[in-house]
C-alpha cells in the first residue's frame, strides 16, 4: 500500500531562499508489520544470502554464554502484549492472565544463557534497488543488506553494523535459513518484519547545521508563532527509518565525520528509528490517519525497535568508495 506524506505546513525554500540549495532527497521507508520473503524489500525480513558465504558473526561477542534475552521469548513477548491491550477488559482488571506475566517478565529478564560460538548477526533491512530507484550503491550492484550485532559495542554503545552490496542475480543458490543467536542484549534491537512502502520526501538541514545568520531568523519566526511550525520537526528532517537525506543532529552540535581509511567525506545512507512519527506529528502518513490505538501498538512504531532512548541510528558512508568502512552516529 502507498504510503504519502502529507504537504509540508509552509514552504521553508520559499521564506528562506537561501535554504533552496540545500534541499535533498530522503526515501522514507514506511515500514508496515508483514511476512516478508528474501526476494523483498524489507526491515526486519530475511535476506537473499549466498549459501556458500559464512553467515557473519561479531567477533568481539564469542564467549560460551553472554548475558541477555532469548529472541523467541521477545517475539513471544510481543504478541501476548499486542492481543492483550485489544482484549476487553473490566476497570482496574489485570492486564494479563497469571501464565501471560510469566512468559512477558522473562522475556525481559536479562540471564545468562550459553551461545554456541560467536554470536550470528541478526538481519536488519534489505534494499531492492527495483523498489528503490534511488539506492545509493557501487556500480553494479542492486541489492543492499544490513545486519548488526545484537549487543551494545563501547566505542557508541549502539549494535555494530555491517553492510553488504550485491548483484541480485548473481545469488544462484540462497540460503535455506539464516542462524540465530541464542541470546541477543535487548529486545530492541531485534525487528519486527515489515514490508516496506517507499517513498520520496524533500529535506533541508537540521537547525544545528545551518549558517548562524539562517537559523536566527528561523528561530526568530519561530518564537513570533505567526507560521505555528517547527523548522525541525515539521519542514527539514523526516522522522522515522529513511535513506538519505540529512542527519537529525539533536542532543549534540554537529561534529566532523570522515572516512577512517581516506580521510574522505562522509555522506547519510541509512536512518534507522523506533517511530515513524509523533501521534500528533505532521509527517504522519494520511493513509494512517484513521488510526485511534495506542501509539505503540500503531503503524509508527511497526519494527519495534528502539535506538537509545528513542533517538535514532544513523549510517554514513565515504564519498569516495563504497568499499571503506562506515561510519555510525546516533541522535
Amino acid at each position: 500500500m502507498t504510503r504519502t506524506t502529507p504537504p509540508r505546513p509552509l514552504d521553508v525554500a520559499a521564506v528562506f531562499p537561501e535554504l533552496a540549495p540545500l534541499a535533498r532527497t530522503a526515501v522514507r521507508l514506511h515500514p508496515r508489520p508483514s511476512t516478508p520473503t528474501v526476494k523483498d524489500s524489507s526491515i526486519g525480513g530475511p535476506l537473499l544470502w549466498p549459501a556458500g558465504e559464512p553467515w557473519p558473526t561479531c567477533p568481539d561477542h564469542d564467549a560460551p554464554t553472554h548475558r541477555g534475552v532469548v529472541p523467541g521469548d521477545v517475539r513471544q513477548r510481543r504478541r501476548i502484549l499486542a492481543d492483550a491491550w485489544t482484549r476487553p477488559r473490566a476497570e482496574g482488571a489485570d492486564l494479563l492472565t497469571a501464565e501471560e506475566r510469566v512468559i512477558v517478565d522473562r522475556a525481559v529478564d536479562e540471564r545468562r544463557i550459553p551461545q554456541d560460538g560467536p554470536v550470528p548477526l541478526i538481519p536488519v533491512a534489505q534494499f531492492y534497488a527495483a523498489d528503490i530507484p534511488s539506492l545509493p550503491r557501487p556500480a553494479g550492484t542492486d541489492l543492499l543488506q544490513v545486519l548488526w550485532c545484537p549487543f551494545d559495542h563501547d566505542e557508541d554503545y549502539l549494535p555494530a553494523a555491517e553492510l553488504y552490496w550485491r548483484a541480485f542475480a548473481d545469488i544462484t543458490d540462497p540460503l535455506p535459513a539464516a542462524p540465530e543467536p541464542s541470546v541477543i542484549g535487548s529486545d530492541d534491537y531485534l525487528p519486527e518484519p515489515c514490508l516496506l512502502h517507499p517513498e520520496t520526501v524533500t529535506e533541508y538541514p537540521a537547525l544545528l547545521e545551518l549558517p548562524r545568520e539562517t537559523s536566527d531568523r528561523i528561530r526568530s519566526r519561530e518564537k513570533d508563532g505567526a507560521d505555528g511550525f517547527h523548522y525541525q520537526y515539521d519542514l527539514s528532517i523526516a522522522p522515522g527509518c529513511k535513506l538519505g537525506g540529512y542527519g537529525p543532529w539533536s542532543f549534540t552540535d554537529p561534529f566532523p565525520m570522515s572516512c577512517s581509511e581516506c580521510g574522505s567525506d562522509v555522506r547519510p545512507l541509512l536512518t534507522i528509528a523506533g517511530t515513524e512519527y509523533d501521534s500528533e506529528g505532521s509527517w504522519r502518513p494520511l493513509e494512517d490517519a484513521d488510526y485511534d490505538g495506542l501509539h505503540f501498538l500503531g503503524p509508527a512504531c511497526a519494527t519495534q525497535l528502539s535506538i537509545g532512548r528513542g533517538y535514532t541510528l544513523q549510517i554514513y558512508v565515504c564519498v569516495t568508495s563504497y568499499d571503506h568502512p562506515h561510519v555510525q552516529n546516533m541522535q
